[in-house]
């Protein structure tokens, strides 16, 4: 048979299964259950996030009953419960075909509902043509509207929707699915890797399983962080530390050694600076806020190590090097000679605590002033990093 992906084996099959969207689950049953089930409603959110999926499992909740009724609504299938992509029927002609079938009774269920997943691609025409029939809908319609995109969907159709938005999964919610597939699918994962998954899919659940179908891929029985950068041309996590460690040692030698390995491995410069960012930002948090802070996605190990590099840095050093970062990804991106950018940037951050002494000096201040010289470095000059 062939092979079904992790994104349809483990879509949720009911509203208790439902991870990361409980508030809608138990809004959209007990409206069902209290017979207050509207018209019209528009599902908003990121891709991945589940807005098709509870389209679904609410039309199963209405016309559902039956093994085969349940399967085929599921699958998308189901005669009474009609899924329409918005971005290829998005012409009038179309629309106006779909407002005359909503007059036919639905053959099997108590429902005919309609989902149209990216409504916001309907032609200006089309919407027009849908708003008559969702002012006054027949009795036995519901359209359930999905869409990445609100502000392209116009008011007068938001307004006669019932709106619900659905949020990006946390990492730390989406770890713990991928660990229960690992778990079913019989094989162990590391922790570290269902962490940077988690964190790689931004809050998409269906970006996740995606990047775990391919992990899985590979063939192995035990799933490694390692795996996952070798496939998917990650920089090294620990090159990445080594490179951060250089910098705060204020090594400019060591730290475009440590930048040439993770380039001499593959990973594209864009890649290595995103990865630098990335880590950076967990930095600043760490500094900012504690180790402990619950706005850092890290396993119990990786923080450990984390909390240690983040007491060697000012949390106002931390927010110029990422603005550092972040102008040179830019930059490198429509430069010629985008290793020389890469190159001058690692050089600069190393050499942060000299140039604010530098700076310290051309203000009138003197080199024991830190609080002064973590200033500077956040406005816009060089940061202080700790010793």
């Amino acid at each position: 048979m062939a092979y079904t992906v992790l994104a349809r084996r483990y879509r949720s099959q009911t509203f208790d299964e439902v991870v990361g969207q409980e508030a809608i689950a138990r809004t959209l049953a007990n409206a069902i259950e209290a017979g207050r089930v509207a018209h019209a409603y528009l599902f908003c959110g990121t891709r991945g996030v589940g807005k098709t999926t509870m389209a679904r499992l609410f039309a199963k909740a209405i016309n559902g009953g039956s093994d085969e009724v349940d399967a085929a609504i599921m699958a998308g299938r189901d005669t009474d419960v009609i899924e329409i992509d918005g971005a290829s029927n998005n012409s009038v002609e179309q629309a106006r075909e779909l407002i005359a079938n909503s007059v036919y009774r639905p053959m099997r269920g108590k429902r005919k509902i309609y989902i149209i997943d990216e409504v916001h691609m309907l032609s200006t025409p089309a919407f027009n043509a849908l708003l008559k029939t969702m002012e006054e809908p027949p009795e036995h319609v519901i359209f359930v509207l999905c869409t990445t995109e609100t502000q392209k969907v116009p008011a007068t159709i938001q307004s006669r929707c019932q709106r619900f938005d659905f949020r990006n999964i946390a990492s730390t919610r989406i770890a713990e699915h991928l660990g229960r597939v690992v778990k079913d699918e019989k094989l162990t994962a590391e922790p570290e890797l269902l962490a940077r998954i988690a964190r790689l899919a931004n809050g998409s659940m269906r970006d996740a399983l995606s990047l775990l179908d391919r992990v899985i891929a590979a063939g192995q029985k035990k799933l490694t962080a390692g795996l996952l950068e070798e496939l998917l041309g990650l920089p090294e996590r620990e090159l990445v530390g080594g490179l951060i460690d250089a910098l705060a040692d204020g090594e400019p030698a060591g730290a475009l050694e440590q930048t040439a390995k993770l380039l001499e491995k593959g990973t594209a410069i864009d890649l290595v600076i995103e990865s630098l960012l990335e880590r950076l930002r967990d930095l600043m948090v760490m500094a900012a806020c504690g180790a402990d802070s619950p706005l850092v996605d890290l396993t119990d190990e990786s923080r450990k190590a984390e909390a240690a590099r983040a007491s060697r840095f000012d949390a106002a050093g931390l927010v110029h090097m990422i603005a550092l970062c972040e102008n040179v990804q830019r930059s490198a991106k429509s430069s010629s000679m985008p290793r020389a950018l890469l190159d001058a940037l690692i050089v600069r951050l190393a050499m942060t605590e000299k140039l604010a002494d530098v700076t310290a000096l051309m203000t009138g201040q003197g080199a024991g002033h830190g609080a002064g010289r973590a200033a500077a470095g956040a406005s816009g000059s060089a940061p202080v990093k700790k010793r």
